[in-house]
């Protein structure tokens, strides 16, 4: 084949076929396109999903895990409301543990160790046996859009969807652009193709405000060039554990060989050899132009930005059965392959490992979350939304909420049906949403729960009981497992009124147990409940000084029962605070308010609220840059503002 004919082969496609309809389209199949094609497919809407590999469906191209603080509960959320993720690493997983246990509820959090070939494999398989879902290989170039309203896609090879939704999900593949050292390419994550021309056009022809993030990835090295017994063993927890509701205790089998993770240091032989060659590291020398995330930086970056410390910890962790790939956790860099390899060989343990793979960091578009509603449809287009790493955030976990949140919203759009928007008291991923579309994010967002001002009613244990009940309004919760949550539910309220009405007595044995403990015998008798407030005194433990309940409850109503006791004075207080922000919320703000007509608000303030648009007082509140005194304003304005125009209204119909 000659010159000629190659240049004809990469011309662009100029005749374009139809290719079929759906009610929405998702491109990308990450863990966000991957939750969104699923719910939307689920709610009974024709789906197909696009994506430009089939071999990288929900894969994992970073670290192989899921869940950990604040993490963990958004893939119980996901859970209860009828997506994929918790049921998906139930069933893959090679590590499960409970992380902060010595602590309160409100930060307690399950991460599993993921066999990241099973979990690619078994979503794939989930996906191709789900009714209403096709799943096709395809980079989407465009989106049709008529008269402001998203109708569809065009594919690279001229096929053209329609729909009456797409939802993007493009990670990192978005205008990709992978950097080891001097090395730059263009690419997706793990050397996938990557997604130019859709972002190209989303910047250019549709005028949507991209930024330019990054985010990186460690080396991999051969499992028998470590030598372990230079490390701390970091193994499973015995008790198993599991992230989905769906998976029964009594049929549930925890996994007898589960494979550990292990622990190490940098040392200042490693910080040396990283300070020594600062001038090739595309983090300083100015190759890298987009923005890191600060809570998960490069080890080069963590050298500069703490120069006071002499180690940082290092995790080997595997990354399936079937593989000796072990992820260096927390090495991320993107220094020379070389450099990246005398790292390796200065740190203990890892003195002779062998490089299977080296770190890299990668560039990516984000679309500025401003520009997106509370439902993430764009503000722009009618009809077309974006979820993931898209949005600006950054985790496989902040990817699957947004992805099922949007894939519901999508669904409901083709349905004609009201959005769903969850609030910041009623989930992680309501905390998320928010933060993203009314603060925006100037590096990839990263859920904690410092982020959530009602964390103690945001907890990994009651995910079912707080959203079960709106997966099953939205079609996604099965009647069978919404009466099972309402069982649940009736249960918890009718042991704490049992234990409300039950008094434990003095005695022999009572006081002796509580003198154990270092406490004072009882005079008087005592509610159950407030007995079992004492910080030593369990559930179980109370059952031997009161008549035992009706029938056995099980361990998760426990759980539930102990909590909602032992904590009921700070959830109260919480419930006050929420129903103060629900009455905020309940002040909405018209749509076609001139806010340049305040004059009597800040100019700052003014200019934040006509680019954010709040929907109502409670968001606006949580603008940057708008103060109490400018919402104080805002609220008489707008008060004033509806009754102008329910004046004007009643005028009309006279």
């Amino acid at each position: 084949m000659d010159e000629k004919d190659n240049r004809a082969i990469i011309r662009p496609i100029k005749k374009l076929y139809d290719a079929g309809n759906y009610d929405v389209i998702v491109v990308g199949a990450g863990h966000a396109g991957c939750e969104a094609a699923l719910a939307a497919a689920r709610m009974g809407n024709k789906t197909i999903l696009l994506t430009i590999n089939l071999d990288m469906v929900a894969f994992m191209p970073c670290n192989p895990s899921v869940g950990g603080p604040a993490k963990g509960v958004v893939v119980r959320e996901v859970d209860a409301l009828g997506g994929e993720m918790g049921r998906n690493i139930d069933k893959t997983y090679v590590q499960m543990r409970m992380l902060n246990t010595g602590k309160g509820p409100a930060v307690r959090a399950l991460r599993a160790q993921a066999d990241k070939h099973a979990y690619h494999m078994q979503m794939k398989k989930t996906i191709e046996r789900t009714k209403n879902l096709t799943l096709r290989q395809a980079i989407v170039d465009d989106i049709i859009v008529k008269d402001g309203v998203c109708r569809g896609v065009i594919t690279n090879t001229g096929a053209k969807y329609g729909a009456k939704a797409v939802v993007i999900c493009a990670g990192t593949a978005a205008r990709g652009q992978i950097i080891i050292g001097e090395l730059q390419y263009s690419s997706g994550p793990n050397n996938s193709l990557p997604s130019i021309k859709l972002f190209e056009n989303l910047k250019h022809k549709y005028h949507f405000k991209l930024k330019r993030f990054k985010t990186g990835t460690p080396p991999r090295v051969v499992k028998n060039s470590i030598d372990f017994d230079q490390m701390k063993e970091q193994p499973g927890d015995p008790v198993p554990h599991h992230f989905s509701f769906m998976t029964p205790d009594s049929d549930y089998i925890p996994v007898k060989d589960q494979l550990s993770c292990w622990l190490t240091y940098t040392n200042p032989k490693t910080h040396a050899i990283i300070r020594k060659n600062l001038d090739r590291a595309p983090m300083y020398n100015g190759i890298i132009q987009g923005v890191g995330p600060r809570y998960c930086p490069s080890i080069e970056d963590k050298v500069v930005r703490f120069a006071d410390k002499t180690h940082h910890q290092i995790f080997l962790e595997p990354e399936g059965r079937d593989t000796d790939e072990y992820y260096v956790d927390e090495l991320s860099t993107s220094m020379p392959e070389e450099i990246q390899q005398q790292m390796l060989h200065s740190i203990k343990g890892l003195h002779h490992a062998q490089m299977m793979r080296p770190g890299y960091a990668i560039e990516y578009d984000v679309v500025d979350p401003y520009q997106l509603k509370l439902n993430f449809e764009t503000k722009k287009i009618s009809g077309l939304f974006t979820a993931g790493q898209t949005n600006g955030t950054s985790g496989y976990e902040e990817a699957a909420g947004q992805g099922i949140y949007a894939g519901i919203n999508a669904g409901l759009h083709a349905e004609g049906r009201p959005p769903m928007i969850l609030k910041r008291d009623q989930a992680y991923i309501g905390v998320l949403v928010d933060d993203l579309v009314t603060k925006g994010t100037n590096e990839p967002y990263r859920l904690l729960t410092s982020r959530a001002e009602y964390r103690l009613l945001l907890r990994h244990d009651n995910a079912d009981l707080r959203l079960t009940g709106i997966g099953h309004k939205v079609g996604l919760i099965s009647d069978a497992r919404y009466q099972k949550m309402l069982d649940k539910k009736h249960a918890i309220e009718g042991e704490i009124k049992r234990l409300n009405n039950t008094r434990v007595k003095p005695g022999p044995e009572v006081n002796k147990f509580v003198e154990e403990h270092g406490d004072n015998a009882l005079k008087d008798g005592v509610k159950a409940s407030i007995f079992l407030r004492r910080p030593y005194v369990t559930y179980n433990a109370l059952l031997h000084f009161i008549p035992d309940p009706p029938k056995p409850l099980g361990r998760h109503v426990i759980e539930e029962v102990e909590i909602e006791t032992k904590y009921a004075g700070y959830i109260a207080k919480e419930k006050q605070s929420v129903e103060r922000l629900h009455r905020l919320e309940a002040k909405k703000i018209p749509k076609d308010i001139d806010y340049d007509a305040i004059s009597e608000i800040a100019t700052e303030a003014r200019q934040k609220l006509e680019k954010i648009q709040p929907e109502s007082i409670a968001q606006a509140t949580r603008i940057s840059g708008v103060n109490p005194s400018d919402i104080a304003v805002l609220t008489v304005y707008v008060e004033e503002y509806k009754k102008r125009q329910a004046a004007k209204k009643q005028k009309k119909q006279k």
